[in-house]
């Protein structure tokens, strides 16, 4: 029967890389690199059926004769089939308006990033370049068909999206963000390479983008839901949709009125801490003023990207020379920090499967004023060393697992662990000063917040200015930084719960892991028990360190 699980994992795998060919090319897979993401409802229904399938064919492995690892194999490709078959039951691009994580946001990004290792590749971006026109126009028959069912995106997402659509089509053609790609191998010819991709994106492209812009605008505006509505609470079926988004985000049965409780639980307790950190920073112990202190001094705050970079690759130094204490296993790859200024505010790449570069995340600072000095290196923890670089970095280089979990993105495991990592960062003594410490307890405050108010905007009603409200009285962010995250929220329902459940449960693990082994646990061997299997739900992992460190 391992046999048969062996080919269900690889068969799992490139279902995977095959229905998402930008991911899979970003982490050095070229088989489908001619390939852009098909968010056509034909191909959304092919893939919802084919991840059932996966799902009844791993439930229908016999768990007799397979090891531990072959037992997790089968869960967690149970898990994750059946998960991602609700989300695309959800039936979402319908209404998917997204100016943080769409497309025409994410592609100044990716682009640069996807290797171009020999002709083969080269050739096949061709064939990309052409699919991104297809997506485009899919995209625009996807939000047709929302606006008929009744399941429109937010409004200010849809007019945030068409104006970054607007500023894509008033670039130069010659500088369009597309054409930002890696150069091909020595041996072709390059000049000629470009103007085909050039060609591609002056007569297919752009005009599928201007098609996309021209259906938000004129057809999709006029329905879309206000500010007032904002949530998934306010569709036809939000409620349903809401659920299976939470489900899948924070990978625990816990109800959105359960999780808006632990929230204000967080937020309480937060408020605590402050007021005993407050005097030794900015002089009070008075919260709302500890808030106003760091949301408004200038001196507080960076005034340069160069600045922001130099700052984290220093904390990454400092974390990277304290690993050995805390962990038996590191990653080989490095982890270096970029600068950007699209996109979320930071974000990590894991390094591709044939090394052609480390980890790297990205830090945004389109807007430099607007990070803290206090801010920068619980960031780097969380996005780097010890945080995703070491989950993903790790996880990359496992061996005697199937490929489809060391590429797996868990987001309570991964998002979890990351902000694991920034209080652990704590214990090991990484933070500079009080001020950085600081830092700790405001993104803190932020992954608090969201439990309340993404429970509150998609459950409960909340509007928009209710959400920007709660999270401008519980958190020292700025206004600009508020705004920006309560928009992502609401365009990405469910997402924002992982980091702080899976924190929470990480934590809970390891104290029982503690009360159980007394003066015999090991810092070091617990460590190594969360991240040596690879992302897993967290029941799952429940399981795995309970019998690892039992």
């Amino acid at each position: 029967m391992s046999d048969d699980l062996d080919r269900l994992a690889e068969d799992y795998q490139d279902f995977r890389l095959r229905t998402a060919p930008t991911w899979a090319h970003l982490i050095g897979e070229y088989r489908y690199a001619d390939r852009f993401d098909d968010v056509s409802r034909a191909a959304e229904d092919a893939a919802a059926e084919e991840s059932r399938a996966f799902a009844r064919r791993a439930v229908s492995v016999p768990e007799e004769g397979l090891d531990d690892q072959q037992r997790v194999t089968r869960s967690i490709l149970a898990w994750d089939a059946e998960s991602r078959a609700g989300l695309l039951e959800s039936r979402t691009t319908e209404f998917a308006a997204n100016p943080i994580f769409g497309v025409q946001a994410s592609l100044g990004v990716y682009i640069p990033k996807l290797a171009v290792p020999d002709t083969g590749v080269a050739e096949a971006m061709v064939g990309k370049f052409e699919h991104v026109a297809v997506h485009f126009h899919d995209l625009a028959e996807r939000h047709r068909e929302g606006v008929a069912s009744g399941r429109t995106p937010a409004a200010f997402a849809v007019a945030q999206t068409a104006s970054q659509l607007d500023e894509w089509l008033a670039t130069p053609v010659n500088q369009d963000p597309m054409l930002a790609v890696q150069d091909p191998p020595s041996g072709m010819d390059a000049a000629r390479w470009h103007e085909r991709l050039l060609a591609v994106v002056q007569k297919q492209v752009r005009p599928a983008v201007e098609h996309y812009r021209d259906v938000l605008r004129d057809e999709v505006a006029p329905h879309a839901r206000p500010d007032e509505r904002c949530g998934l609470v306010h569709l036809p079926d939000g409620e349903e949709v809401y659920a299976r988004a939470v489900a899948f985000y924070t990978t625990v049965d816990m109800a959105p009125a359960e999780i808006h409780r632990v929230g204000l639980e967080q937020v309480a307790s937060l408020a605590e801490e402050y007021a005993a950190l407050g005097p030794e920073v900015v002089g009070t112990s008075d919260v709302p003023s500890v808030f106003a202190a760091l949301r408004d001094d200038p001196a507080l705050h960076h005034t340069s990207g160069e600045e922001i970079v130099a700052a984290s690759k220093a904390a990454m130094a400092k974390a990277r020379a304290a690993t050995g204490d805390w962990f038996g296993r590191v990653p080989r790859s490095e982890c270096d920090v970029e600068a950007t200024t699209s996109g979320a505010i930071a974000y990590y790449f894991a390094p591709p499967r044939d090394g052609s570069r480390g980890g790297v995340f990205f830090m945004n600072v389109s807007e430099p004023e607007g990070w803290g000095r206090y801010e920068i290196e619980n960031t780097s923890y969380h996005e780097g060393i010890p945080g995703h670089h070491l989950q993903l970095g790790i996880a990359a280089e496992l061996d005697g697992i199937p490929e489809f979990r060391k590429r797996a993105f868990i987001a309570a495991y991964g998002e979890g662990w990351g902000l694991y990592a920034e209080r652990l960062a704590d214990e090991m003594g990484l933070y500079s000063s009080p001020l950085d410490r600081m830092g700790m307890l405001s993104a803190d405050s932020m992954r608090a917040c969201r439990l309340v108010v993404d429970t509150g905007m998609h459950a409960l009603g909340w509007s928009r200015q209710q959400a920007v409200d709660y999270m401008l009285a519980n958190s020292p962010m700025r206004a600009g930084h508020v705004t920006a995250e309560v928009d992502r929220y609401a365009v990405t329902p469910g997402q924002a719960l992982s980091y702080m459940i899976g924190r929470l449960e990480i934590q809970r693990i390891r104290r029982a892991v503690e009360e159980r082994r007394g003066d015999a646990f090991d810092i070091k061997a617990f460590h190594d028990a969360v991240l040596d299997s690879g992302p897993m739900p967290l029941g799952l992992l429940d399981q795995v360190v309970t019998s690892r460190l039992a």
